[in-house]
């Protein structure tokens, strides 16, 4: 998927960041912070990376369809303070076994391997098949799973995906998104089914005729599905496929 980096620059970044952001900012110095911006209402807006340059600046890695409505969010909540949010011909190449040097690890997952920035224009990557990789592991994608305005985060998987701070402090949606932590169990979110056939993404899920979720991403006779987790104990229908969630 198309990545644009943008650079974040002034003495501000790192507090401005901080209290509009998911994560803690503070977690730069062990590498890559996955991330989101969410509505003052919980809601996802964009998902990113935030990347350690060295210096007084840092990057965001964002999906090339978001990263402009996300500078303008991020833009918007600035006021006053100082900070610079650019666009540069940085590029991100993504790999796994042993890292090349300057790589990072992805936070996500171990199973998503290492990305790498430069602005030498490199991008080349092995053919990797990796919605396979996601659907194993049950890792959203923006665009896909993850739904702008329509996401819960905690509900797409964010605290295991090392995606969310509770101990940072106050940040734009922070309420909503703790008081879903605290409830007893969360009844609706994204899960690995098996599949049986196939159909596209965003097909609604159905149990004996009621709305039951949507199918996403597929691969393998496995997809990832957001549930209702109520009706998902037997046999589900999306179009033509027969659905079943998985362990």
């Amino acid at each position: 998927m198309a990545r644009s980096i943008y650079r974040i620059t002034g003495r501000d970044r790192e507090p401005f960041l901080q209290g509009v952001i998911t994560n803690d900012v503070g977690r730069l110095r062990q590498g890559l912070v996955y991330a989101a911006l969410l509505t003052p209402q919980g809601k996802y807006l964009a998902d990113f990376f935030l990347v350690p340059e060295g210096g007084d600046s840092l990057l965001i890695d964002a999906d090339a369809a978001q990263a402009e409505a996300l500078v303008r969010r991020l833009s918007m909540y600035r006021l006053r303070a100082d900070v610079t949010i650019e666009p540069t011909a940085i590029t991100v190449a993504r790999g796994l076994g042993a890292p090349p040097p300057g790589a990072f690890a992805d936070p996500r997952h171990p199973a998503l391997g290492w990305r790498l920035y430069g602005d030498d224009g490199a991008t080349a990557e092995a053919p990797i098949d990796w919605d396979a990789i996601r659907v194993a592991h049950c890792i959203p994608e923006s665009g896909i799973e993850l739904v702008p305005e329509e996401t819960y985060i905690l509900e797409a998987g964010f605290e295991r995906l090392n995606g969310v701070d509770f101990r940072k402090g106050c940040y734009v949606g922070q309420e909503v998104t703790a008081r879903m932590k605290h409830k007893t169990e969360l009844r609706k979110g994204l899960a690995t089914v098996a599949i049986e056939g196939s159909a596209p993404v965003g097909t609604e899920i159905t149990a004996d005729g009621r709305p039951a979720g949507r199918l996403c991403t597929q691969s393998g006779g496995r997809a990832i599905a957001w549930l209702r987790f109520d009706r998902a104990g037997g046999e589900m229908q999306a179009g033509e496929a027969v659905i079943r969630r998985l362990p």
